[in-house]
């Protein structure tokens, strides 16, 4: 394949363009199921081991730190991604977790918290990375299929995300035989399949998805990869208009910037940090709600198992669906409408878990509708954001909108506590309802003036 197709003609290079993303998209949903079944595993073990090594206190840290470094990492591994392209960025991200893993797992083995607590920091670089997936997906898409293939990762860490959790005792229970601490066992498998992700992104995702797009984009055209019609994606006339002006911002305050003078990537970003924000919020405090029930210990995990896994097929399972209403062009404005669907999902689940009191079914239903509201903002969120601005900006504006999310869910678990503690946990569902409201506010707002509807 030539290093540069915008020399060949325009049908030739949408059928080659084509080919790339397939290939591109089989790539990442290999790192995905592997990346997801390290994540999820060790980030619920890893309160177990936080709390067998330094006490409780500290065992309620560990999933913030994983979430704080999820944060922190993604706005410089969006830099690497800018300057040598989403392989590379990807596999530091997941290299970087898997240096974490492999802390974690020597902190047990010394019985320290020091480095256990460094360990957790850096396992979240392979979340950054898992995240980051989605827009390595919308690189050589086109304005007709983008948010579907951005669902189409998503989609397949189901299988990473349900996997893991299952296989937890089984590879706990080998790394105990070949001599290791206890509770090693997962994060002893999220090293490997971390490593497993580099190497496979390090090795097959070329061309690279990111630098293949620069080089599509003709000097006028302002847009992305050709269609299958050969015409050039354009992804919006305010995305040509300014896109001179943006290449010479730089950095996180030119990406903050941009996002804040863009009213999409406003939208978009507000949508990822509400649906993210939200959904830990609940999840958090979960645990906590069905075990104050007074049920027996058996009883208690299989109430846990039941709506921890219908909250898993809701945030994955149904994200294709998320994605062809958001790519419908019937719709309007489908980004913005599937996003606004999503916060009302949302809302509806907050009025669900709130009221489910002793009802493991209801309960079940309202975690379900979580994960379902959650899917639909973090897909058409996620396809705005990528869409509001021009590509060679796009990198660090992700990376921002990464940052702006995980640091939003890693202060919401920490507000949720702290207003259990003070009230219930109905008490919670009813502020995050509330804490949604102003961004459904802002999508109708912009959906009144996409309709040419007084605001």
């Amino acid at each position: 394949m030539p290093s540069d197709l915008s020399t060949v003609d325009q049908p030739t290079t949408a059928v080659r363009v084509e080919r790339v993303q397939r290939r591109t998209l089989g790539v990442l949903a290999v790192t995905q199921v592997l990346g997801n079944f390290g994540t999820v595993t060790g980030i619920s073990v890893g309160v177990l081991l936080a709390g067998t090594l330094a006490g409780t206190a500290v065992s309620g840290l560990a999933q913030s730190l994983v979430t704080v470094g999820q944060g922190l990492l993604a706005v410089p591994l969006s830099r690497m991604m800018d300057r040598r392209g989403r392989r590379t960025g990807l596999a530091l991200g997941y290299a970087v977790g898997a240096v974490g893993a492999g802390l974690t797992v020597l902190a047990a083995g010394v019985e320290s918290a020091a480095p256990l607590l460094v360990g957790l920091l850096l396992f979240g670089g392979a979340g950054t990375g898992n995240y980051q997936t989605r827009y390595a997906a919308a690189d050589l898409a086109t304005s007709t299929n983008r948010a579907r293939h951005v669902a189409l990762v998503l989609w397949v860490a189901t299988l990473g995300a349900v996997l893991g959790p299952n296989l937890a005792a089984a590879t706990d229970a080998l790394a105990r035989r070949l001599g290791f601490a206890p509770y090693t066992g997962p994060f002893l498998a999220a090293l490997l399949g971390f490593a497993l992700c580099a190497v496979v992104l390090i090795a097959l995702l070329r061309p690279d998805p990111l630098l293949l797009s620069r080089t599509l984009r003709g000097p006028a055209d302002g847009g992305g990869p050709v269609d299958r019609s050969g015409s050039v994606d354009p992804d919006g006339p305010a995305e040509r208009a300014s896109s001179g002006d943006r290449r010479g911002r730089s950095g996180s305050r030119g990406a903050w910037r941009e996002i804040a003078a863009n009213p999409r990537a406003r939208l978009g970003v507000a949508a990822l940090g509400a649906g993210n924000a939200a959904m830990i919020a609940v999840m958090a405090m979960t645990p906590f709600y069905i075990g104050q029930f007074g049920h027996a210990h058996d009883e208690t995990l299989r109430i846990l198992g039941v709506t921890i896994g219908a909250h898993v097929v809701g945030m994955y399972a149904f994200s294709p669906l998320f994605g062809w209403l958001a790519d419908r062009a019937w719709l309007r404005d489908g980004r913005r409408v599937v996003i606004l669907g999503g916060l009302g999902l949302l809302l509806v689940a907050c009025a669900v878990t709130g009221t489910a009191d002793n009802d493991p079914i209801q309960l079940a239903i309202g975690l379900g509708l979580v994960g379902l509201g959650w899917s639909a903002t973090i897909v058409a969120g996620s396809t705005m954001l990528t869409e509001a601005v021009a590509p060679d900006r796009r990198p660090a504006v992700q990376g921002m909108g990464d940052m702006l999310m995980t640091l939003a869910a890693a202060a919401a678990g920490v507000i949720a506590g702290l207003i259990t503690a003070w009230s219930s946990f109905p008490t919670l569902t009813a502020v995050v309802a509330v804490g949604l409201l102003p961004v459904v506010a802002l999508g109708l707002r912009s959906q009144t003036r996409a309709l040419g509807l007084p605001a």
